[in-house]
């Protein structure tokens, strides 16, 4: 790294920036522009009837997850990100365990930045599939 680029967030002051990420017990261990990756564990208290892990619970792990590599994506001079739209494929229930979000970009443009984020049990089995469209915010005279 060069003296004149500034330092990459840490995943944790990423999280600390999402507090409903962080109430619901979201953890992340990788945060960078090519991929970053979430985890959640299972809960009683997110499930479902059956003890499913529930959708708004995987949900909201996508999108958060998705929202920070779609953060570390962003252009020059922009003041942040957020969601336009969000398309997430149920697969399979998670009623143990883990799920593990990994997002990656699939677009990164200068108003738009897409991303796909594959969800996976602790047994690696894809249990949702995640796209998102994220609005670049500009700053108020960019």
């Amino acid at each position: 790294m060069s003296l004149s680029e500034p330092a990459a967030p840490r995943p944790a002051d990423l999280l600390a920036a999402m507090p409903f990420a962080a109430g619901l017990g979201i953890e992340l261990p990788e945060a960078g522009a090519e991929r970053t990756v979430g985890v959640l564990a299972w809960s009683p208290e997110i499930c479902t009837a059956g003890g499913a892990l529930h959708g708004g619970a995987l949900m909201a792990l996508a999108d958060s997850v998705g929202a920070v590599c779609a953060h570390l994506n962003l252009p020059a001079g922009a003041a942040g990100t957020s969601t336009v739209e969000s398309k997430t494929n149920f697969l399979r229930a998670v009623t143990a365990g883990h799920v593990r979000a990994t997002a990656r970009p699939l677009h990164v443009g200068g108003t738009l930045v897409v991303v796909q984020t594959e969800l996976r049990d602790d047994r690696d089995r894809l249990v949702g599939q995640t796209t998102q469209t994220q609005i670049v915010l500009r700053r108020s005279g960019s």
